[in-house]
């Protein structure tokens, strides 16, 4: 004789499972499916920022900045291009970690040469009365602080950083057409 009370427990145990299994399935799909696509946006951001409109940019700021030539700069497409980043970073559509490695050195050379000696983002913020403009570059700043001191320990800052800072905008300052 059959007990289906047995027969009706077993299958049911048997669905959670199934289902339990699937949703896991799904939840692994959907990581690594965001993990790819965070990648390949970056990948892409790279190529945006190494392509010769950029390089240009990114040369003209890094020669005004040295130069403390503030007024002198007319293009503000590299900080706008990392205000994008940080956006993206920080609605976690891109990998905080995948952009610290692409981009790490390049954000906290330019956001210190953009706030050191003059703050261009305070004046610039204050001309435009928006508190609010570039502040996710601020935050991406932060975040690869951050990072940098979970990887590399605590380090005596000041005159490291500025050294850094300009020796990455010198290199800068050199960059040519691809």
């Amino acid at each position: 004789m059959t007990d289906w009370f047995s027969v009706a427990i077993w299958s049911l145990l048997g669905t959670w499972i199934l289902v339990v299994g699937t949703l896991i399935l799904m939840y692994w799909q959907t990581r690594t499916s965001q993990r790819l696509n965070s990648a390949n946006a970056v990948l892409s951001l790279r190529e945006r920022f190494d392509n010769a409109r950029m390089r240009a940019a990114r040369r003209h700021l890094s020669e005004r900045l040295l130069a403390q030539a503030h007024d002198d700069i007319s293009s503000m497409e590299v900080v706008t291009f990392f205000e994008l980043i940080g956006t993206l970073t920080h609605r976690r559509l891109l990998d905080d970690a995948l952009v610290w490695e692409a981009f790490g050195s390049w954000i906290v050379a330019y956001y210190w040469g953009i706030r050191h000696p003059i703050d261009l983002v305070a004046k610039i913020r204050a001309d435009l009365n928006d508190p609010l403009l570039f502040h996710e570059f601020e935050w991406l700043h932060d975040r690869v602080v951050s990072i940098d001191l979970h990887r590399e320990g605590p380090r005596p800052a000041s005159a490291n950083d500025e050294a850094e800072a300009r020796r990455i905008l010198e290199l800068e300052t050199r960059l040519g057409s691809i």
